[in-house]
Parts: structure tokens; sequence; C-alpha cells
């Protein structure tokens, strides 16, 4: 079978094209799926390898290919990349149209995906990288169920594997965020909520948030200090990563330490202090003040699939299984609209997803 995709290159001469091209997928075998794919959300993830580091005010529509230029100082990122025209969109959710001979009974159902290549009118798939959704489900429902419901949850495993009791999380009223925060109140784990404005302070109170903390306000450095306080919390999860924000927020964590300590050292505290950056809202350098933090802390990445594939199979299945029991209550998505595999390659709707502005999320249905 034929299927259109959407497919991404940036070209030695640092040129971003975007472009709709037939791939033939042939049919499925043992263990595998043939899905009519009918929505795939836009994640930041996938505007990373979709836009990549183009300048979108370059943006142009050239016949049926969306151009862009790279900045040259930029194109030392994605030097890896260079000339190879890679598809795009991590997860999805769509119809059983064709299955493998042990696979034949989901034939007919509605199935959430992960694995890359969403942005195309079918994909063949492994069954195991499927969840198939309860009878009634739509597309909608299931497209966003493994991206930020499992990132959620992973940072809450995390969490508990590594010793902390609480957390602390930036752009907090994100899609994911609102998805913590209902998680943490199930599981009564406390959650610091950095956000930006007092309308997404508002939005996370009204789901029940208690400790949310507005990184505009001339007070913030002081609410921070007392959400700490209140909860404990030593591992942070940012989603900006640029800047000095992780810096600040360790600094608050070694302060409210030292002031419990019995006596004064040098070397600061000794609470420990973990830094997960796991997004890129902010592409330029993290700053780190580490004389502000003492010496008992780190700072690393932190990825969804090296997480699972840690994780173990135990882990993923009970992962799954919730997310597939609350994906109408803690795991529901919501979009501002829906579009077309050609509406993804209009300058105008680009420019639209590309800000990535809280409550703004899109949907691709690649069947319409």
């Amino acid at each position: 079978m034929e299927s259109l995709e959407l497919r991404s290159l940036v070209t030695e001469d640092g040129q971003l094209r975007i472009s709709l091209e037939p791939q033939e997928l042939g049919e499925p075998g043992p263990g595998e799926l043939l899905v009519r794919v009918e929505a795939a959300p836009i994640n930041p993830s996938d505007l990373g390898l979709l836009l990549g580091p183009a300048d979108i005010a370059t943006l142009r529509l050239e016949g049926d290919v969306l151009t862009a230029q790279v900045p040259p100082e930029r194109l030392a990122g994605v030097a890896s990349r260079l000339g190879q025209s890679l598809p795009v969109g991590n997860e999805g959710a769509g119809t059983v149209i064709a299955a493998g001979p042990d696979q034949q009974q989901l034939i007919g159902r509605m199935v959430g995906m992960i694995g890359g290549a969403m942005y195309a009118q079918h994909r063949r798939i492994a069954a195991r990288d499927c969840i198939v959704l309860p009878e009634g489900a739509t597309a909608a429902e299931g497209a966003s169920l493994f991206v930020n419901p499992l990132t959620a949850l992973g940072f809450v495993e995390t969490m508990r594997k590594e010793g902390h009791k609480a957390i602390v999380h930036t752009a907090a009223a994100s899609n994911l965020g609102q998805m913590l925060v209902r998680i943490c109140l199930a599981d009564g784990v406390p959650l610091v909520n950095i956000v930006r404005s007092a309308e997404q302070e508002q939005l996370l109170r009204g789901l029940g948030a208690e400790h949310v903390v507005d990184s505009s306000r001339d007070d913030f450095t002081a609410q921070l200090e007392a959400a700490i306080d209140a909860t404990g919390a030593t591992i942070a999860f940012d989603a900006i990563g640029g800047g000095k924000l992780g810096s600040h927020i360790m600094s608050a964590m070694e302060r409210v330490a030292a002031r419990k300590m019995g006596s004064y050292s040098r070397y600061g505290s000794d609470s420990f202090k973990q830094l997960y950056i796991y997004g890129a809202l902010d592409l330029g350098p993290t700053v780190l003040n580490r004389l502000s933090f003492g010496f008992s802390w780190s700072v690393g990445g932190w990825l969804l699939t090296p997480f699972l594939q840690k994780a173990g199979m135990e882990t993923n299945i009970r992962l799954r299984e919730r997310v597939a029991r609350e994906y109408k209550t803690t795991f529901a998505s919501h979009y501002t609209d829906t579009i077309s595999l050609r509406d993804a390659l209009k300058p105008e709707i680009v420019r639209a997803y590309e800000q990535k502005r809280t409550g703004s999320k899109y949907l691709i249905d690649p069947s319409r």
C-alpha cells in the first residue's frame, strides 16, 4: 500500500524542506498492524524534528514544498541529519485496517500508537507499540496517550526510585503539566508548579493544585522557597532548558536546606538536589550559578525512551494500563484545532502551531 507521509529534510547548504512524500508500506506480518492514521498531535518534541533550528520568519511555500532557512550558526546542531529525509510524528491513533495472521482480532479496533512517522495516511507498526482503546473511544482521545502521559508518570517513577519525596515542575500549565497535577493529586505526591502568568496559576488552582508560583511576580523567589519548604522538594523537571531558571530552582532548594543546618559548612548543605532538563522551550545556553547551591547536586537530561528502556517491561505494562484506564480523565488532552497534512505545510498555520502557547495544541488528521 502507498501512503503519503510528511517528511523533513535539512540540506547541506542549510535549507529546511518539508514535503508530503509517497511511501510503500507493504502488508503487515506477524505481530504487526496496518493502521489508518486519524489523529496525531503536534508536540514540542515533534517540532524539534519537523522544523529543526530553522528561522520561522523565512518560511515559504514553493509549490508543494515548505521551505525555510537554517542560520549558518545553527547548522552544527543538526549536522548528523543533513541530507536525510526524515519522517515526523511521535504518536497518533487510528483504525486497524489490516493485521498479521496472529493479530486478526484487532481489525476494526481503534489503537493509540508510538514509534514515529505518524504524520502519514497509514502506519505499519508492531502491535506491541500500540494501546488498544476501549470500544467507542475516538482517535482524538487516543492520539496523545504516550508522550505526555508516560512522561508525567515517568517523573513520579523517577522521583520515587531516586529517593525524593516531592517534585518541582516548570512550564507547569502545559498539557503535560496539567496531567502531572492530576497524577500527583491522585497519588499524594507534593508538587510545586512554576508558571509564568496569573492566568496559568488560576488554571492549575482550578485543577486542585496547592503549590503554584508565578515567575512573573516580584515575590517569585520568596514564593518558590516557601513552596519548596512546605513540600520538601529536592528534584525538578525543567521544560525550559535554557536560561537561569533551573539554577534558580536549585538555589532555592539549597537556601531552604541551609536554614535547617545545625552548623555552617563552606560546602553547603548535604541535601542532594537533582535537576532534570527534559525540554527546550528556550534554545539558549543553560546557565548555572553553581556557587549558590553547594556541592550536593546533579544536572542531567531526561528523555522518555531511555527511561522506559531502563524501567523494564513490568513497569511499562503497569504505566500503559493506567493510561488506558484513565484516558478520559487524568490523561485527557484538548486541542485548539484539527488540521490536515496539507494544512501542516501552510506557513500561516505553521507559525500558529510553532509558538507552543499554553492551552494551544494542534492535532493533525491525516485521513482528511
